[in-house]
């Protein structure tokens, strides 16, 4: 089965035959150690070290179509490498700017998104809630619970994306106010007061931005395998330097994909405060949390669940191609879109 290649270091990538190199220096910089990876193996490649390749092996990964994801010291994302279009359909691309520049229908697929998005956040608080035998928590997080579907409520009267977007600010901050309630640590690093991004300034928020990155990516490797171009979006306004059809996309994972597996992290203390750099005020996990983080995230990412419309297991990686082949049904046509909502 092929799986991302998450590259940690500092090295070489190559092409050796039919597979990828990978070569390092060993803790002490004296020997070269290789690691060689069977190009039938790999996914998608995510680079978060100092590597030189060259066009040999881009050219290698280009005919086998895996993309290659890099990030930044910090772990934003900085961009990708993408082989030559292989599912392109002028026609879908055509279809997809039409629903983009009609007003009416592009606030349909808008409002889907949001209220995808919403009902996850939801299902999120809930599942806390309920596993909570603190009345007082309980209590705090059914207020926020009744806050939130009031602002989904308004969703289904907006006429204009700006009206959406305000919405979804909304929900997300009052959102993040449960945040310290269902975080349990007893680490102060972990009190959580606003959302800040470029820099983040605490470790919730660098945990955040972090998997937000990791999100991002996963979301246009999937958009990359289907007809759908990534820089047409419907909830975010397109603009150059970034794909916003995966940040709409996004939008609807997060609850699932990277807010629980924070709260997990943290909860059961796999990321404490020693794996962030204490040099930077805690503000920029450390290579150690970053591989903890990218572990769990991975496997979250093949957790499977049985589908009540397919009627087998799929992963959630999966749900997220779903999501691609949903939209062109509905810009197609065929099939009204229904955005991803969890159902367990």
């Amino acid at each position: 089965m092929k799986k991302p290649l998450y590259i940690m270091r500092h090295g070489r990538l190559r092409r050796k035959e039919n597979t990828i190199v990978f070569e390092f220096s060993d803790e002490k910089e004296e020997n070269i150690q290789r690691k060689i990876i069977p190009i039938e193996s790999i996914d998608s490649i995510f680079v978060f070290g100092e590597i030189d390749i060259n066009s040999k092996a881009l050219n290698f990964l280009a005919k086998n179509d895996i993309s290659l994801h890099v990030f930044d010291y910090y772990g934003h994302y900085s961009g990708t490498f993408f082989p030559r279009e292989g599912s392109i359909s002028g026609y879908i691309i055509v279809r997809q700017v039409e629903f983009y520049l009609d007003p009416n229908l592009r606030i349909e697929i808008a409002k889907e998104i949001i209220n995808s998005a919403g009902h996850n956040i939801l299902k999120n608080l809930k599942y806390y809630q309920s596993r909570s035998d603190d009345l007082e928590f309980q209590d705090e997080i059914e207020f926020i619970i009744s806050d939130i579907k009031s602002s989904l409520d308004k969703v289904r009267n907006c006429e204009k994306i700006e009206e959406i977007l305000g919405i979804e600010g909304r929900i997300n901050k009052i959102y993040l106010d449960a945040w310290n309630f269902i975080i349990k640590s007893d680490e102060e690093v972990f009190k959580f007061e606003k959302r800040e991004r470029r820099p983040p300034t605490n470790p919730i928020n660098a945990l955040i931005s972090f998997g937000n990155s990791l999100l991002y990516s996963v979301v246009l490797d999937e958009i990359y395998k289907t007809q759908l171009n990534p820089a047409v979006s419907f909830l975010h306004e397109p603009a150059t330097k970034r794909f916003s059809l995966s940040l709409d996309l996004s939008e609807i994972f997060k609850p699932l994909l990277v807010d629980r597996l924070i709260f997990s992290l943290i909860n059961h203390r796999q990321i404490k405060a020693e794996h962030f750099n204490e040099d930077l005020n805690y503000t920029y996990l450390n290579d150690k949390g970053r591989k903890i983080f990218i572990g769990e995230f991975d496997k979250k990412l093949e957790t499977t669940i049985k589908h009540p419309k397919l009627k087998r297991s799929v992963s959630y990686r999966t749900l997220i191609k779903l999501e691609c082949y949903k939209l062109i049904k509905h810009i197609m046509g065929e099939e009204k879109y229904e955005g991803f909502k969890i159902w367990w």
